[in-house]
């Protein structure tokens, strides 16, 4: 198995306020990035976590996302970025993506389903409920958020199967996607929105990697003391929230995991470009 770090839409860029030791990044302006990964399998082929923005997006941003969100986000709008062109460059046809696994259904993560339109979808499954349960709590947040132009080709929405029993290091209500074969898991992690996850992978190391989405949106709130807060992420992170203490207790326990389990976890967001770029560099020196 080999996991690939994708950035698959470049958006405002944005000083650093500190952070990790990146070459050539870690003291520069850098592009907010939407984080996905490929998943390269022997059983399952290629797996996608999060798609980012897709081809449409990229053709006719206001229609698809929203006009008010990309003059606040400025895209840039860059075919090469898609999940599709990135895929095909690694040598799939886009048919070859049968499994996409969410995070959550917001604009930014789920632009590229248009783009593998037989995939199936797996998301957990109170993100699930939230989109399609009219009487669920957040349901027309959830359903807001979830733009219709990535939901006009009737995406193959899959709730994954969630065993309240099992926990992730200590992270209950743990979810597996139906019809994956390797160790792939939706941990909940709540708050952004109504049943937002992280995406759990093991790598053939025995090591595990968390896509926290958008759980926290800038590594200063994991890796410093008290949490640091980015003064242009943090309105954005609190404008989508949907349960303002959910996610500050999530945020925490992340902390908790990154100090207890290091060792055995990275932990990485979708919006970070200073966590993209310290793995993206580790994934191309591979």
């Amino acid at each position: 198995m080999r996991i690939h770090h994708l950035n698959c839409g470049s958006l405002r860029t944005i000083p650093p306020l500190g952070g990790p030791s990146v070459p050539d990044a870690a003291h520069r302006e850098l592009a907010v990035v939407c984080h996905c990964l490929l998943i390269e399998t022997d059983t399952d082929g290629p797996v996608l976590v999060d798609t980012g923005l897709g081809t449409a997006d990229l053709r006719e941003p206001d229609r698809a996302l929203g006009a008010d969100w990309v003059a606040h986000a400025q895209p840039a709008l860059d075919p090469a970025q898609s999940a599709l062109r990135q895929v095909v460059r690694l040598g799939y046809a886009p048919q070859d993506v049968r499994h996409i696994v969410l995070t959550h259904l917001h604009r930014d993560h789920t632009g590229g389903l248009a783009d593998f339109p037989h995939a199936r979808v797996h998301v957990h499954p109170e993100e699930y409920r939230a989109v399609t349960d009219p009487a669920a709590a957040h349901h027309r947040h959830s359903l807001d958020g979830f733009m219709p132009a990535h939901r006009a080709h009737g995406p193959l929405l899959t709730p994954a199967s969630a065993d309240r029993r099992e926990t992730w290091f200590g992270f209950p209500g743990v979810a597996r996607p139906q019809g994956l074969s390797f160790e792939l898991l939706l941990v909940p992690l709540p708050g952004h929105s109504a049943g937002h996850a992280g995406v759990a992978v093991r790598d053939d190391d025995g090591r595990w990697l968390l896509h926290a989405g958008d759980a926290y949106m800038y590594h200063g709130e994991l890796e410093n003391t008290p949490p640091l807060d980015h003064p242009v992420l943090d309105p954005v992170q609190r404008g989508a929230q949907t349960d303002a203490s959910a996610r500050t207790a999530t945020r925490d326990r992340l902390r908790d995991l990154v100090r207890d389990h290091g060792d055995e976890v990275t932990v990485f967001s979708a919006h970070d470009p200073w966590e993209y770029a310290r793995l993206a560099a580790v994934n191309g020196r591979r």
